[in-house]
């Protein structure tokens, strides 16, 4: 018996992973992917167009760059449903509106007119009956410490370089966007639950949390 069997996953289900960096996405995406025989589905950051213009003049590129990972989340969005399903993805198309875009809008790098643009083109894109939204996004979350402390260890040079007050800011916006999210059905989990690095066993008891969790809101849909 394979996992998706022994904890009732849809062979068809699509996951999401989410959460502030360091909290593990592109681990928790592998291992997932690794046990139920899914596919993956990361972010493209390499052939983004705007990236490096962005980064050079926020005021005058962040609106595009924020469209451009609209459409492209939209397209992979898309892409995931028709090809049958079986994926983790890692990372939403739901953050860069309740997150990035509200950020840049808030500090004054995305101009009212674009910010109202953007969402309006989400909204008619995205909060539709008619797009494909996962059957579960899982939040992985902790403690700003926790957090932070994991940043360190993994000792990328750019994330060290990066002052302690836009970690917390970001644990922040992450943390008052969950809380308000219901586009889909969301499970958390505590980072400090489990650590599928030194244990890779622990992978069986978020298994057997999806497996029930995603029975449970099946049944509350009929």
């Amino acid at each position: 018996m394979n996992a998706r069997e022994k904890y009732g996953i849809p062979s068809d289900a699509v996951i999401t992973i989410a959460g502030t960096v360091g909290v593990g996405k592109s681990t928790m995406t592998t291992k997932l992917a690794e046990n139920l025989h899914f596919r993956t589905s990361f972010e493209k950051v390499d052939a983004n167009p705007y990236l490096d213009k962005f980064y050079n003049d926020f005021e005058k590129w962040s609106f595009h760059l924020q469209v451009y990972f609209l459409a492209e989340r939209f397209k992979e969005q898309k892409r995931m449903f028709e090809y049958g399903g079986g994926f983790i993805q890692d990372r939403s198309i739901y953050e860069d509106t309740g997150i990035f875009a509200k950020m840049h809008f808030e500090k004054g790098t995305m101009s009212p007119v674009d910010y109202e643009t953007y969402t309006s083109l989400f909204e008619a894109m995205v909060m539709t009956p008619y797009f494909p939204h996962p059957n579960l996004l899982i939040y992985l979350e902790g403690s700003l410490d926790d957090i932070v402390d994991r940043i360190q260890e993994r000792g990328r040079p750019m994330e060290q370089e990066t002052p302690s007050a836009y970690w917390e800011e970001m644990h922040n916006r992450y943390q008052n966007w969950i809380n308000s999210f219901n586009a889909c059905p969301v499970m958390r989990l505590n980072i400090n639950d489990y650590d599928l690095v030194k244990d890779p066993t622990s992978i069986d008891q978020i298994l057997e949390r999806i497996g029930s969790f995603i029975h449970q809101t099946t049944l509350l849909k009929k």
